[in-house]
């Protein structure tokens, strides 16, 4: 039984003449240089006029991984187990905080935080958003 229909053989043969003369190009308009690339040209012409041609591969078979170059797995597995602990080995011990740190008593040579209050400074445009009034004597 064959493979491909005479209709579809001759659609690659003048895919493959074109290609010999320089006349084939590609969808993007490039003169096609490569065979294997005519005979495709051809096989998908001749699937557009009904010819009998086998389906095309699919991409998966196309794109599967071997495992060359793998270890075998062997009985293996983590099953079970508990991840192995990493070592610390050339680290520093990391700093461990209890609760809120300490208050520290001045901030000599440093900028107050973005967001803190100025004490003494623009007093005046200190506003009282979202704070309850004083009251005022007894």
């Amino acid at each position: 039984m064959a493979k491909y229909s005479r209709g579809s053989q001759k659609e690659v043969g003048d895919a493959m003449h074109e290609m010999k003369r320089g006349r084939l190009k590609s969808g993007s308009g490039a003169k096609v240089k490569n065979p294997k690339q005519a005979i495709a040209i051809g096989l998908s012409e001749a699937r557009e006029k009904g010819e009998k041609v086998p389906a095309k591969k699919s991409a998966g078979k196309a794109a599967k991984k071997s495992n060359k170059g793998r270890r075998p797995s062997g009985n293996k597995s983590n099953k079970g187990r508990k991840p192995a602990k990493k070592s610390n080995k050339g680290r520093k011990p990391a700093k461990k905080s209890a609760g809120r740190p300490a208050k520290k008593s001045s901030n000599k040579g440093r900028r107050p935080a973005s967001g803190s209050s100025n004490k003494g400074r623009n007093s005046a445009k200190k506003s009282n958003k979202g704070r309850k009034p004083a009251k005022k004597g007894r």
